[in-house]
């Protein structure tokens, strides 16, 4: 008996280490990636522009303090009544059925918490609505199944965007299933409008590190925006159920400095330089500017010109009531003749 109780003590002390180890060492293998899902990761991916860290902050503190309270405060309720109302500790039940202040508590007080949180999420949702003046803008076209892109300001036509193959992904060393053909490419620091649409069925544009979730509808242009804070890769998915392929929707965003956007829109065909003032970003209010510009100041007229025979032999008519001006008998002489 003592050699078996000794074993089991030591047994214990063993597993007591052991699981010690285990979550002292979890923060090592258990490290949040940057772009992309980590692996035992139990909180939301890490922050990669600002509308993410206000979701973050939305998050972890506001509603997870409430939802934590509010789980204590029913799991001790619960813990209350079965220890001071079981029928051994109370064998005689009482008679009454309903409480007026405890109804109308439990009725107000989870309408003053809903309130509460939603003063939050509108300022977060107007957040997302509130979209800074866009430095470019990325179409992105949902189809079964993949991605197609477009960049309409740098005169980048359609492009199509699929999941790339799986020995491919392994002899490059990206995620499996994450890492796509042809990403997005946008610079770092700069505001990026995404319109997003479908050609079929109903799909969804995420990518959480950016904190975008938009639904792509046939027919319908929807809009978003987000503000990439440093270069990297990073990675979404059609949020969606699409079809039998929606799980082999990647979206990869490759942040670059300007820079490497530079070249690779040159590499696509394409140019920094807008040809028009519509074509640039938030182009109907320039296109508006450099109209009344041009209106205001007529252009001037080339030296040495010679005027057309039609505007040296076509007077303005004068004006009711006004003198005609000193050069009229001239112009009319010939014809008098």
């Amino acid at each position: 008996m003592g050699l078996g109780t000794r074993a089991l003590s030591k047994a214990g002390g063993v597993l007591a280490s052991a699981s010690l180890a285990v979550f002292f060492a979890t923060p090592t293998w258990a490290q949040d990636l940057m772009g992309q899902p980590t692996p035992g990761g139990i909180g939301l991916q890490p922050a990669a522009s600002p509308l993410k860290h206000q979701a973050h902050i939305f998050h972890d503190a506001i509603l997870m303090p409430i939802m934590t309270a509010i789980c204590v405060l029913v799991l001790g309720l619960i813990i209350w009544i079965a220890i001071r109302y079981n029928e051994k500790a109370n064998p005689v039940p009482a008679k009454w059925s309903h409480n007026t202040l405890i109804e109308v508590i439990w009725t107000v007080l989870p309408v003053m918490i809903l309130v509460g949180i939603s003063l939050f999420s509108f300022r977060l949702l107007f957040a997302y609505h509130d979209m800074p003046t866009p430095d470019l803008t990325v179409k992105a076209t949902g189809n079964q199944w993949n991605w197609a892109y477009e960049y309409p300001d740098q005169g980048i036509a359609e492009y199509i965007s699929a999941m790339l193959p799986e020995d491919e992904a392994r002899a490059q060393n990206v995620p499996y299933r994450l890492a796509a053909s042809e990403p997005i490419v946008v610079p770092v620091g700069k505001t990026v409008r995404v319109l997003v649409t479908a050609a079929d069925v109903i799909h969804a544009f995420a990518l959480p590190a950016f904190g975008l979730k938009t639904d792509a509808v046939p027919g319908r242009v929807n809009e978003t925006w987000f503000r990439a804070e440093r270069t990297g890769v990073f990675y979404g998915q059609c949020s969606e159920l699409c079809g039998v392929d929606h799980a082999f929707m990647p979206i990869q965003i490759n942040v670059v400095t300007e820079a490497e956007f530079a070249a690779w829109v040159a590499s696509k065909g394409g140019s920094m330089t807008p040809a028009t003032a519509a074509e640039a970003p938030g182009g109907t209010a320039a296109q508006v500017a450099v109209g009344t510009t041009e209106a205001a100041a007529p252009a001037a007229p080339v030296a040495g010109a010679i005027p057309t025979a039609q505007t040296a032999t076509t007077p303005t008519a004068p004006a009711a009531g006004t003198a005609p001006a000193a050069t009229a008998p001239a112009a009319a002489a010939p014809a008098a003749q």
